[in-house]
């Protein structure tokens, strides 16, 4: 796909996304976020950037970790997600955090800015993430690190069919490689091309937990990638869809909900001093 394109796609879909996102996927996505935390191990008065920040998750508890004397930016290409997390920093008092609507690919932010850069599930949507990648090293100050998560091998997530059962309604192309980097060794190979060493990979695996059928439909369509594609169907279509998606995951229902399997790659490296 055109990458203007994508970007665009990507722009307005998690805008769609943004009023269900943090009910849908503040709890499934938690181990993921905590170890990428953990492996950043943020210290007080650190500069943190948070890119694909969406409503905050990961930069409020960057946050906690500076202290007062530190700063936290978090930087998101949906409008709709910087605005909630801008309006959750004024409500907690946080003056130390500020978010801005910005492309991960093209960071305008100095060089050498930031003591730790983060990306919590979002390299797998931009069109180019060896740039985004490129940019985060940028930004970093020599020693710096950085901490990226995305999901991992599709075989291993068992959600994976809401990509197909969205595109036979419409060609979505939300993220034809969504995958990709989650397989192998690909996301530490773009790391160390973008000249971070001390790369380390982990991969976790977990299951994506809600308590209803009503639950996983809302955070797979109205809450996720494929928002945008579903705000265009009529109410016949949605039956449809929801259907085919809660029948793709029966395998893993428990009682009146599900839990279905998922994989987390997370990898972190520093920048040369």
């Amino acid at each position: 796909m055109e990458p203007k394109l994508q970007r665009r796609i990507q722009r307005y879909g998690w805008d769609r996304a943004a009023a269900d996102y943090e009910h849908s996927w503040q709890r499934p996505l938690a181990p993921a976020q905590h170890r990428l935390l953990a492996l950043a191990a943020i210290g007080p008065g650190e500069r943190v950037l948070d890119v694909a920040c969406g409503t905050g998750l990961v930069t409020f508890a960057a946050a906690e970790a500076v202290g007062a004397g530190g700063t936290v930016v978090g930087v998101d290409l949906s409008a709709a997600m910087v605005a909630r997390a801008a309006a959750s920093a004024e409500a907690r008092n946080l003056d130390r955090v500020r978010f801005e609507r910005m492309d991960a690919e093209n960071l305008t932010l100095p060089a050498a800015s930031f003591d730790v850069a983060l990306c919590a599930l979002g390299l797998m949507y931009v069109p180019d993430p060896r740039q985004a990648i490129g940019e985060m090293a940028r930004v970093l100050a020599p020693g710096g690190r950085m901490v990226a998560a995305v999901w991992g091998q599709r075989s291993r997530c068992g959600w994976a069919e809401i990509f197909p059962i969205v595109d036979a309604q419409v060609k979505s192309e939300v993220c034809p490689m969504f995958f990709s980097l989650g397989t192998a060794d690909r996301l530490s190979m773009l790391c160390r091309d973008q000249g971070l060493s001390d790369v380390v990979t982990e991969r976790i695996q977990t299951h994506l937990e809600w308590a209803s059928a009503e639950e996983a439909c809302g955070a797979a369509f109205a809450g996720g990638p494929v928002a945008l594609a579903y705000s265009r169907f009529d109410e016949h279509t949605r039956q449809i869809v929801h259907a085919q998606y809660l029948e793709s995951i029966a395998a893993h229902r428990q009682g009146g909900g599900y839990a279905v399997p998922g994989e987390f790659v997370i990898v972190a490296g520093r920048k040369p001093v």
